[in-house]
């Protein structure tokens, strides 16, 4: 396991000015997945800059880590806040205008991620650990960079994810997701034989899925699950289909991928991947904290549940810790070509994560202050 260094400095709290230059610089770097390295290098500068220990890691995620507190430090919580840097294709022209900030990943999720790294900077009030995390390939269907913390940092007291849910409102929760992939070749024959080609092999594949998987799935509802034709390509020799399936918590994974195989007569059903969902209550810690924050700043906070999934899925699969998701933007315009985000959100949602972060830190309790914990942690 990987140790950073620690940073006892105080550090500069940054500024409007800062937290807004910061955004537009992080716009203004394509950052595709598996090509965000001049991202990442521009992240641990920044965070440097500000006072963190920083580095890239063996994954290619920026890893910035800043404590408080001198010697009442070690006492105090670990609390990590993690986002993604990738995001998908399509270019957005950076610009500010009436107040947006434009930009391809401006909500999903480099607003939010900026977001964390100011307030991380800006909870002069803390005692104890934070460990920010730009992580790569969330937009990617292993989400490698999470998955890397996931092994190799010591579990944190609390997360929180940076995705897009409203400055005034945490979210509680994402299905899960299962991808296959069904491919199938038969003999050259004729148009008219009556054996099956192998595209309407593929096409049946997709019927039986939505069979299995009953009228009321979609993604309309949080606890049903909802099917998605992702590819169809093929011909009357061999066929391949991609498909996923949003999932929600308790779902039977391996009963489905079995009970579609033995409807299946010929080709090959593949589960390329997956990830359970993951659902938090409002007596969360970290829901808790972000709700009196959002409190504090005058408004009635909201809590949701999100039909996608994200890296909370992917870290809650080996961590039993307190967690939500938080960040600035309005997930309606995820991978849009109109992304932006709304500049007083993002100022507010740095302000509300600052002051949850100081909550945390008198809230929580370290688990390595658990004797019984230390030693489990030990035996890892």
């Amino acid at each position: 396991m990987t140790q950073l260094s620690v940073c006892t400095a105080l550090p500069p709290r940054p500024n409007e000015s800062f937290a807004v230059g910061l955004l537009r610089r992080m716009l203004e770097i394509p950052s595709l997945s598996y090509e965000e390295r001049p991202l990442a290098e521009l992240l641990v500068r920044s965070m440097r800059e500000l006072g963190f220990d920083a580095r890239v890691d063996e994954a290619g995620n920026a890893v910035g880590e800043i404590e408080r507190g001198g010697t009442r430090a070690v006492d105090g919580p670990t609390v990590m806040l993690l986002g993604h840097m990738d995001t998908v294709s399509g270019e957005v022209p950076v610009q500010a205008r009436d107040g947006l900030l434009y930009g391809r990943g401006a909500v999903d999720a480099k607003g939010p991620l900026a977001a964390m790294i100011c307030a991380a900077a800006a909870a002069d009030r803390f005692r104890g650990r934070i460990v920010v995390v730009g992580a790569v390939e969330e937009e990617t269907v292993l989400s490698r960079g999470a998955a890397h913390i996931g092994r190799t940092h010591r579990q944190p007291d609390a997360l929180v994810i940076g995705e897009p849910s409203g400055w005034d409102t945490a979210v509680l929760g994402y299905k899960g997701k299962l991808d296959l992939v069904y491919e199938v070749e038969v003999p050259a024959t004729h148009g008219s034989n009556p054996d099956p080609k192998a595209s309407e092999l593929a096409a049946a594949c997709w019927a039986q899925l939505l069979d299995l998987l009953g009228p009321d799935a979609g993604h309309g509802s949080f606890d049903r699950p909802g099917p998605t034709l992702e590819s169809i390509t093929g011909d009357l020799t061999s066929a391949r289909v991609e498909m996923s399936v949003r999932v929600p918590p308790g779902f039977d994974h391996d009963g489905l991928v079995s009970r579609l195989s033995e409807r299946l007569p010929q080709g090959r059903l593949d589960l390329v991947n997956a990830v359970r969902a993951v659902r938090v209550g409002r007596t969360d810690p970290v829901v808790r904290a972000l709700s009196a924050a959002i409190r504090r700043q005058g408004v009635r906070p909201g809590a949701k549940v999100k039909t996608a999934t994200s890296d909370m899925n992917t870290l809650a699969e080996g961590w039993r810790i307190p967690m939500a998701t938080y960040g600035p933007g309005d997930s309606k315009l995820d991978h849009s070509d109109q992304e932006h985000i709304v500049l007083s959100d993002y100022l507010s949602a740095i302000k509300v994560l600052t002051d949850a972060l100081h909550e945390l830190s008198d809230t929580l309790r370290p688990a390595a202050s658990d004797p019984t914990e230390a030693h489990h942690r030990g035996q890892r």
